[in-house]
């Protein structure tokens, strides 16, 4: 059987090109996602200001949920946290009684904006934000001071070399730096650097330790640095500062993972990368199983004589299982191998995009190593295997009398047990449409139903695809017979092949609907999200600024004439535990923090049960749709965990509506301020008074006491949806990784269709039907395949976004952008037209009593 399958292999090059093409692009994808799963484990990067300390103790950025599964046992599941933990001064004690520790250091730091003396702001490297530090946790790290000296009075600063040469600064000069108020102006007392001469991977400034926390009194210490009593290993210290800690919201690194408790944002985006990863590569899994059984199914089908033969003389359906699942495993294997290189490649442009919309910070390094293309070669070759054998159950099963009868013409009609199936996925699929569209049901479930629907779906269509084409033809034949006589023998050939047009039609409408799910899903969150803000936005003037604005500027601008009200809006995350389809799952949910007395006057969430005005600092707000995951209601008590892991038990006073356009939770502003990293406001919102004249120049000049600061109009709606469309983004990849399959089963399936037909073809012609009649007949006939998959694949999308739409907005009416449908059917349309008609002018380039003798 090796020896048979391989030269099939052989001589039938063109029938495995289409299945090789999409393993190979499923291996690329397989294998970048992979990369990017293992690089989000390994997040970090090399200690800068860490990387003299032996051991260093910081929080641990993720919190710990005890949740109950289905069947009643309970499970940890961690969530990672996106500020950072701050640590107590009084650890430090602890931990220089432990033996083996010479030193502890504690290294105190906040987030600050640069601005020259001229007023410029200095943005910090890669567009993060600069941090401040004390003087004295320079000794943990690897920098080293090349010009001027510490600095020893109050008022001075040491700024890394590569920040200075950005604000232009020299020892001697004077820079300004802006925290919680206006600018206050510092020496530059000397420059440090890196030791080894590289800039750093953040913007460092460094205060002296007794001005850091006069001048920033927000610092917090981040991290203790322990050295190591000579003789002392580093993993000894820290298994002993373990056991003399015993906090399980301490982590303890050594090593590489220094780095990932300096730099918070790798570790982070580390997180939400193996959420992506395992996203697309599921998904991308997913489509290539629909796939590889449609291109397979066509290539048994095109050797159903072959097979026919083969049990005619005598052999066993085993051997010719083993037979296509050998050719199917060389077929993977290779696709697997060459497809790792190409997925290489992939992940470079993936990591890009990522970084481009804020996934991922852009100096992020991605972690190779061979485990990802070994999973891929493995995954690519058993998916074949799968595909290839079910495919091929049906012509192995037939007995050895009946196989050259079965080859001769196409099977009628469908088995009945693939009925039956078909029937049973129908009937569950509208009765899932009908609970989601009667019932009283969240929106939660009601997202869940939308996602199982268009699977079931596309499923049922799979399995009915011969019964599908054939209603498909009945309502088109007669449109084409009108059309003369290419149409006539186009609708004849159509109905005599109904299992052959199946196998066309069906990656058509996989492609029209999943694609159409996922965008137009997208863009109806979008949407409802960017209607929500528009109206629930009552401010008329609206402060920000790049690096968040300071708090300060809004108790300022509450008490100037002419303003009616003002809030800082602040923002974060909570963890909590919610409840999916009867399962415990730990949730991360948005937060923004406001005053109360400015809810309903500056925005307006939307209250349905409950009052906003009880707001305080011991209460909290949810939309509908943290009510819906979380289970709670008004006067319910809502068990948080703050985005720096503090617990947080709060009071429900109220559930809005708006949460799409701002957050799921609302809460005081000063509460969730102190949570935060970066205790900055994300912006100012400033309702004016019925008359206030010069409101607009007073703003102005407040806002210039703050370098960096804008007035606007109104919030920025791309700016307040920016994660959102970071996520439609990921989805718009797996539709374009869809439309790639597509292309590659259309085009395939089509092709070898059409090569198929060429003792057809010379029959017609040697019968008198000319080249240009019988293109006209494959042009009708992918009028039919294209027709028959677009409006197939498009009527499946719409029942599940009526579900998405009424999860979202209430309206069973999705938005469809007109472009968007077009780009997703006129793609799709294009692949079947070129798929059919480029197989047909080669054919028609043969002369007819060439082709009509030629072997099959």
């Amino acid at each position: 059987m090796l020896r048979l399958a391989l030269l099939t292999l052989k001589t039938r090059k063109g029938g495995f090109a289409g299945t090789f093409v999409a393993l190979l692009l499923g291996a690329a994808v397989l294998s970048a996602c992979g990369i990017l799963l293992e690089s989000g484990v390994r997040a970090g990067s090399s200690p800068e200001r860490y990387a003299a300390a032996d051991v260093v103790v910081a929080g641990r950025q993720e919190v710990a949920l005890t949740l109950k599964d289905l069947d009643g046992t309970t499970v940890e599941e961690s969530q990672p946290l996106p500020e950072r933990v701050p640590l107590r001064a009084s650890s430090a004690a602890r931990i220089s009684g432990v033996d083996g520790a010479r030193s502890v250091i504690a290294d105190r730091g906040a987030t600050v904006r640069l601005v020259t003396a001229a007023g410029r702001p200095v943005p910090g490297r890669h567009g993060a934000a600069v941090e401040a530090h004390n003087w004295s946790s320079l000794g943990l790290g690897d920098f080293r001071l090349t010009t001027g000296h510490a600095p020893g009075a109050a008022g001075q600063i040491v700024l890394d070399t590569e920040t200075a040469g950005r604000a232009g600064v020299r020892p001697g000069d004077e820079i300004r730096l802006m925290s919680a108020s206006v600018p206050r102006a510092f020496e530059v007392s000397g420059l440090v650097a890196l030791k080894d001469g590289r800039s750093p991977r953040r913007s460092v400034v460094f205060l002296g330790d007794a001005d850091l926390r006069h001048s920033l009194p927000g610092a917090s210490v981040e991290a203790f640095g322990v050295l190591a009593a000579p003789g002392t290993s580093p993993q000894r210290l820290a298994d002993a500062v373990r056991s003399a800690l015993h906090d399980d919201t301490l982590a303890v690194h050594t090593g590489e993972g220094r780095g990932r408790a300096e730099f918070l944002d790798v570790t982070l985006s580390g997180s939400n990368l193996v959420v992506l990863a395992a996203a697309v590569g599921g998904n991308v899994l997913l489509v290539a199983v629909f796939v590889l059984y449609a291109t397979t199914s066509l290539s048994i089908r095109h050797r159903r004589r072959e097979i026919a033969l083969l049990r005619a003389i005598g052999t066993t359906p085993g051997q010719i299982r083993r037979m296509v699942a050998v050719e199917a495993a060389v077929t993977g294997l290779a696709a697997g191998v060459l497809g790792c290189p190409a997925g290489l490649l992939l992940v470079h442009q993936l990591r890009d995009r990522f970084a481009g919309h804020g996934v991922v910070p852009p100096d992020f390094g991605l972690a190779v190593s061979p485990l990802p293309f070994l999973a891929a070669v493995l995954v690519t070759v058993l998916t074949a295997l799968a595909a290839v054998v079910s495919a091929s159950h049906r012509a192995t099963r037939i007995r050895p009398t009946e196989a050259l009868g079965e080859a001769a013409v196409e099977t009628p009609g469908l088995g009945r047990g693939r009925r039956i199936t078909g029937y049973a996925l129908l009937v569950l699929s509208a009765g899932i449409f009908v609970t989601g569209t009667v019932q009283d049901t969240d929106f939660f479930t009601l997202v869940g139903l939308a996602d199982s629907l268009v699977l079931l779906l596309v499923i049922a269509v799979a399995v009915l695809g011969p019964l599908v084409a054939r209603t498909a033809v009945r309502l088109l034949g007669p449109l084409l017979g009108r059309t003369g006589v290419t149409g006539w023998l186009a609708a004849a050939h159509t109905r005599a092949n109904a299992g052959r047009l199946a196998g066309a039609i069906t990656p058509l409408v996989l492609a029209v609907s999943f694609a159409s799910t996922v965008v137009f899903a997208q863009t109806t969150g979008l949407r409802e999200s960017a209607d929500q803000v528009r109206a629930g936005l009552l401010a008329d003037h609206v402060l920000t600024a790049p690096a968040g604005v300071s708090p300060e500027l809004a108790r300022k601008v509450r008490g100037m004439k002419g303003v009616a009200s003002a809030t800082g809006l602040v923002t974060s995350k909570a963890v909590a535990a919610g409840r999916l389809l009867g399962a415990d799952e730990a949730v991360s949910l948005g937060v923004q923090g406001v005053d109360p007395r400015a809810l309903g006057t500056v925005l307006d969430l939307r209250p349905e049960k409950g009052d906003l005005g009880d707001l305080s600092r011991d209460t909290v707000a949810i939309s509908t749709t943290a009510a819906s995951w979380l289970g709670l209601g008004v006067g319910d008590t809502a068990r948080l965990h703050l985005g720096d892991g503090t617990p947080f038990r709060g009071k429900v006073v109220a559930v809005y509506a708006r949460g799409f356009g701002f957050a799921d939770l609302t809460m005081d502003h000063d509460v969730l301020l102190a949570h935060t990293t970066g205790k900055a406001d994300r912006s100012v919102l400033v309702r004016s008074a019925a008359s206030a004249p010069g409101l607009t120049r007073a703003l102005s000049d407040a806002a210039a006491a703050y370098p960096g600061t804008v007035l606007r109009d109104g919030l920025a709606v791309d700016d307040q949806l920016a994660e959102q469309r970071a996520n439609a983004w990921v989805n718009y990849l797996v539709v374009g990784v869809i439309i790639a399959y597509t292309a590659i089963t259309v085009v395939n399936t089509l092709a070898m269709g059409t090569a198929a037909r060429r003792r057809e073809f010379a029959l017609l012609r040697l019968s008198g039907t000319t080249r240009r009649q019988v293109a006209g007949m494959m042009r009708r006939e992918s009028v039919v395949v294209i027709a028959s998959g677009v409006g197939v694949g498009t009527l499946l999308a719409v029942f599940p976004l009526v579900l998405v739409s009424l999860a979202m907005s209430g309206s069973p009416l999705p938005a469809v952008p007109g472009l968007g449908f077009l780009a997703i059917a006129g793609s799709t349309a294009v692949l079947a037209a070129a798929g059919t008609m480029v197989p047909t002018r080669l054919l028609l380039r043969i002369r007819p009593v060439e082709a009509i003798g030629a072997k099959e």
